[in-house]
C-alpha cells in the first residue's frame, strides 16, 4: 500500500520526466531542421516558408542564437496569448471547443492589463477557468480533509495496514459518525456547482456553434444532403430515379446530385501505386548517392525473403503493371451500372431547401429515401459509402456483441496487472527479488510508478481496435467514426480501468458477482473499495496525465518519420511538404481520457480529496500543451462545428451520477443509514438536469434553424446574385479517385416554369410491366423520346 512518501517519489519521477520532455521540446523546436515538425500548420497555411530565427544559425540545421535559448519558455505564454475568436478563425470551432473541455466553464475571464503583466494575467485567466475542480479542490481541502484527518479510526483497528493517505480519506471516519453529514453536504455542493458549470458551458458552446454556422462562408455541406437506401426501379437507373424523385418532391429547390460509386478497389490500387512510387523514389535516391552500386530488393514477404532483384527496375515494372490494373478498374467503375450503389449526395439551390430535406421524412415508407445532412467533403469516409444500407443493422449488432466481449475479456490482463504491479504480487512471481524490492527506495519506485505505467502500456493498442470496429459498423464520416470510437473507449475505461481496477479478483469473478448480486448491492461492493485504490489512480494520473501529456508535445514519432522521409524520399519542395505529418486532435482517444479524469475527480472529491490536486495539474498542463499544438501543429481533417459537445456533456453527467451512487454505497457500509437516504435524491436531480439541458440546447447540435437558413440565403442572393452555385457544387462530392475523371452527371432541371412536366424514362402506370411504388396517376409524367 503506497504511502505519502511513495506518492512523493512517483511525483518526483513523473515531474522530472515531464520536465525532461519539455526541455527536449524547447531545444528541438528551435532547430531550423525541425521547423516543419513543430510548426507545420503555418507551412500548410502558406504563412511560413522558412524557419524563423532571431540570430545566426549553422547552415540550415543548428540554431546558435543564445538569446533564443534563454527564452525557451516563451512558448507557454505564446500558446495562451491568442484570443478565442482568433483561435476559431485559425484552427476551427472543433479545436477551440475541444480545449474548453480542459477549462470547463471559462466564462468569467477579465482583463486588468493596466495592473498586471500579460503573462500573469493569462495564468490568472487559467486559474479562473478551471471552474469545476479548482473550487471543489479548495473546498474539499478546507472542509473534508480536516474532518477526515482528525479521527483515529484506523489507528484503533488492530492488525490493519494503512498509509498516511488513508488517514486523509473517508476511511478514517468511524462508522455511524455524525461527521458523515459533512460529506453529504459537500456532495450536494459539489453536484450543484458541477450542474451550474455544465449549464453555463453548454449555453456558451451552443451560442458559439450557432454563431459559427451563421458567420461561416459558403460550404458544400450547407446545400447538400446524403440520401441512403434509394429503392430500385425497373424502368430507370439509380441516377435517373434520384433525379426524378427530387424533381417531383422538391421542384423549387432541387439543383443537382452525385451518385455514389463503389470505388474501394480502385482506391486501394491508387494507394498501392503511391506506395510503390515512394519506394521507387527511395531506391533512385540511393542509387544517385552511390552510382557504383545498383540497389537490390527481395521480392518475397515484406522484402525480407525471396530472390534478390534490381530494385529500380522491379518497382518500375510493378508500377506499370498496377497502372494498367488501375486504368481497367477505373473504366469498369465508370461504365458498369452495378458499380453505382443506391445512395447519392443531393444538392439544393438554397440552404433552406437542404434543411427541409435533411430534417423531414421523404416517403410514407420510413425505410427508403433516408436523408441526413451530408458531411463536409473532407469529412466523408468514402470506404463505407459502398456498404449496402440493409447490412448496417447486422454489422452494428455484431460489433455491439464484440464490444461486450472485448470489454469483459480485457479484464483478464487488467486483473493480472493489478495483482502483479505491487510488492506482494512481484514477490510471488519472483521470490528471489524479495531482498531487493523490500529496500525503501526500490519499494517507493515500484509502488508509486509501476502500476500506472503497466496499465498505460496495456491501453496502447486499444484505440486502433475500437476504431476498426467503428469502421465495420458502416459510419460515413470521419467525425462520426471518432465520436463512435470515443463512446466505445469511454465505456472501456469506465468498466476496465475504473471498475476493473477497483474490484479485486479475476474478470469472471467480477462478472459473476455483478450478475448474481442485487443491483442495490453493486454500489456497496464498488464503493467500499474506492478509498483503497486512491493511490493507484494517483500514480496513473501522474504517468498518463503528466509524463504522457509532456511526451505529446515532443512529437517523437513524427520527428523521426519526417527526418527519414527527408533523407530518403524528398527530392522537391512539394515532397518536403508531403513529408510533414501535422497530425490532428485524436478525439476518439483523448476525449474519453479526459472523461476518466472527470470521473476520478468527481468520485474522489468527497472520498479521498488528496487526489484532486493531481487532477487540477493534469487539466492545467493539458490546456497549455494542446493549445500550443492546435495553434502551431495540428491540421484538423474536418470541421463538425463542435457537434461532439452533447457527448461530452452526457459523459460528465454519467460520471457525476456514478460518483453519487458510489458515495451512497460507501456510506451504507459505514452505518450511516439515517443520512444515506438524503443522497438518493441527487441522481434523480442530475438526470432531470441532463434532460433539461438536452431540451434547452441539443437542437442547436442536431438541426439547422430554417429561419437562419433563410437569412443566409437572402443575404447571399443580395450580395452575389450571379453566383453559379451548380458549378460550385458539381464536383464537391465526387470520390477523390475520380476528381479528374469524366463521370455521368445528370443535368438538373433548373427552370421549372418552362418544364411543367418532369422528364422520366419510366413507362406509364398502365403500360409498365413493373409499376413503381413512387408512380401515381395524379402525377403527370411524360416518357422521354
Amino acid at each position: 500500500m503506497a504511502s505519502l512518501q511513495d506518492i512523493a517519489v512517483a511525483a518526483g519521477i513523473n515531474g522530472l520526466s515531464a520536465l525532461m520532455f519539455l526541455m527536449a521540446f524547447a531545444m528541438l523546436r528551435l532547430q531550423p531542421v525541425n521547423d516543419r515538425v513543430y510548426f507545420p500548420k503555418w507551412y500548410l497555411k502558406g504563412i511560413r516558408a522558412n524557419p524563423v530565427t532571431a540570430g545566426k544559425s549553422v547552415s540550415k540545421f543548428v540554431n546558435l542564437d543564445p538569446n533564443m535559448y534563454l527564452k525557451f519558455w516563451k512558448w507557454m505564454p505564446a500558446a495562451l496569448n491568442m484570443p478565442e475568436p482568433e483561435l476559431i478563425d485559425h484552427a476551427g470551432l472543433d479545436s477551440a471547443v475541444y480545449i474548453r473541455i480542459y477549462l470547463l466553464g471559462s466564462v468569467y475571464m477579465f482583463r486588468i492589463s493596466v495592473l498586471i503583466s500579460h503573462f500573469h494575467l493569462t495564468m490568472l485567466n487559467l486559474s479562473c477557468s478551471l471552474k469545476i475542480f479548482v473550487p471543489i479542490t479548495v473546498l474539499a481541502f478546507a472542509v473534508l480533509v480536516p474532518v477526515n484527518w482528525t479521527n483515529d479510526t484506523l489507528e484503533n483497528i488492530q492488525n490493519l495496514t494503512y498509509s498516511s493517505i488513508d488517514k486523509l480519506s473517508i476511511s478514517n471516519v468511524p462508522a455511524g459518525s455524525s461527521r458523515f453529514w459533512v460529506h453529504i453536504g459537500m456532495a450536494y455542493i459539489f453536484s450543484i456547482w458541477t450542474w451550474y458549470a455544465l449549464y453555463e458551458e453548454y449555453k456558451i458552446v451552443a451560442k458559439m456553434r450557432l454563431h459559427f454556422i451563421a458567420g461561416e462562408g459558403r460550404r458544400p455541406d450547407q446545400y447538400t444532403v446524403l440520401v441512403r437506401n434509394v429503392p430500385p426501379d425497373p424502368d430507370e437507373s439509380v441516377t435517373e430515379h434520384i433525379e426524378h424523385f427530387f424533381c417531383v418532391n422538391h421542384p423549387d429547390h432541387y439543383l443537382t446530385h452525385q451518385v455514389v460509386y463503389d470505388a474501394n478497389t480502385l482506391a486501394a490500387l491508387v494507394d498501392n501505386i503511391k506506395n510503390l512510387n515512394n519506394r521507387l523514389t527511395y531506391y533512385q535516391n540511393k542509387y544517385e548517392r552511390n552510382p557504383a552500386k545498383r540497389p537490390t530488393t527481395k521480392i518475397g514477404f515484406l522484402g525480407i525473403c525471396g530472390s534478390s532483384v534490381d530494385a529500380i527496375e522491379y518497382y518500375k515494372d510493378e508500377i506499370e503493371r498496377c497502372c494498367k490494373e488501375e486504368a481497367a478498374e477505373r473504366e469498369k467503375v465508370i461504365s458498369d451500372p452495378n458499380s453505382i450503389i443506391p445512395a447519392a449526395f443531393v444538392s439544393f439551390k438554397s440552404r433552406w431547401g437542404a434543411a427541409v430535406c435533411a430534417q423531414t421524412t421523404q416517403s410514407s415508407n420510413p425505410t427508403i429515401w433516408l436523408t441526413e445532412w451530408a458531411p463536409e467533403p473532407r469529412d466523408v469516409y468514402w470506404d463505407n459509402l459502398a456498404i449496402p444500407y440493409v447490412k448496417l443493422t447486422v454489422r452494428r449488432l455484431l460489433m455491439a456483441a464484440s464490444l461486450f466481449f472485448l470489454v469483459f475479456f480485457f479484464m483478464v490482463p487488467i486483473s493480472i496487472v493489478q495483482s502483479m504491479a505491487n510488492i506482494e504480487g512481484i514477490e510471488k512471481v519472483v521470490p528471489f527479488l524479495k531482498p531487493l524490492i523490500r529496500k525503501k527506495s526500490v519499494k517507493s519506485v515500484i509502488q508509486g510508478f509501476l502500476p500506472g505505467i503497466a496499465l498505460k502500456i496495456f491501453l496502447v493498442v486499444l484505440p486502433t481496435i475500437l476504431m476498426t470496429m467503428s469502421k465495420i459498423e458502416g459510419l460515413t464520416s470521419l467525425s462520426s467514426l471518432e465520436r463512435k470510437s470515443a463512446a466505445k473507449y469511454h465505456l472501456f475505461l469506465l468498466v476496465n480501468v475504473f471498475l476493473g481496477s477497483i474490484i479485486t479478483g479475476t474478470a469472471f469473478q467480477q462478472l459473476h458477482k455483478f450478475v448474481h448480486q442485487s443491483a442495490t448491492e453493486i454500489p456497496k461492493t464498488v464503493g467500499v473499495s474506492i478509498p483503497m485504490k486512491a493511490t493507484f489512480f494517483i500514480t496513473y494520473i501522474m504517468v498518463d496525465g503528466w509524463s504522457g501529456i509532456a511526451a505529446e508535445i515532443v512529437r517523437l514519432t513524427p520527428l523521426v518519420i519526417f527526418h527519414l522521409k527527408n533523407t530518403f524520399l524528398v527530392k522537391t519542395e512539394k515532397d518536403r511538404e508531403e513529408a510533414m505529418d501535422a497530425g490532428s486532435l485524436t478525439f476518439a482517444t483523448s476525449e474519453p481520457r479526459i472523461q476518466l479524469y472527470f470521473l476520478l475527480g468527481l468520485v474522489y472529491s468527497a472520498v479521498t480529496p488528496i487526489l484532486l490536486p493531481f487532477i487540477v495539474v493534469f487539466f492545467a498542463f493539458s490546456y497549455v500543451v494542446f493549445r500550443h499544438q492546435i495553434i502551431n501543429v495540428y491540421d484538423q481533417k474536418y470541421e463538425s462545428g463542435a457537434n461532439f459537445w452533447p457527448d461530452v456533456h452526457r459523459r460528465i453527467i454519467i460520471a457525476l451520477i456514478i460518483s453519487q451512487l458510489l458515495l451512497m454505497g460507501l456510506l451504507s457500509t459505514k452505518k450511516a443509514t439515517k443520512s444515506t437516504p438524503l443522497l438518493m435524491l441527487l441522481p434523480f436531480l442530475t438526470m432531470w438536469f441532463h434532460l433539461f439541458c438536452k431540451g434547452r440546447f441539443n437542437s442547436a447540435f442536431t438541426e439547422f434553424p430554417l429561419q437562419d437558413a433563410m437569412v443566409k440565403d437572402t443575404l447571399e442572393k443580395a450580395t452575389e446574385p450571379n453566383f453559379n452555385l451548380k458549378a460550385y457544387l458539381e464536383e464537391a462530392y465526387i470520390h477523390p479517385v475520380f476528381k479528374a475523371a469524366e463521370l455521368d452527371r445528370q443535368m438538373a432541371i433548373n427552370d421549372e416554369e418552362n418544364n411543367p412536366l418532369v422528364a422520366t424514362k419510366r413507362n406509364s402506370v398502365m403500360d409498365s410491366k413493373h409499376p413503381s411504388e413512387e408512380a401515381s396517376p395524379t402525377i403527370p409524367v411524360e416518357p422521354l423520346e
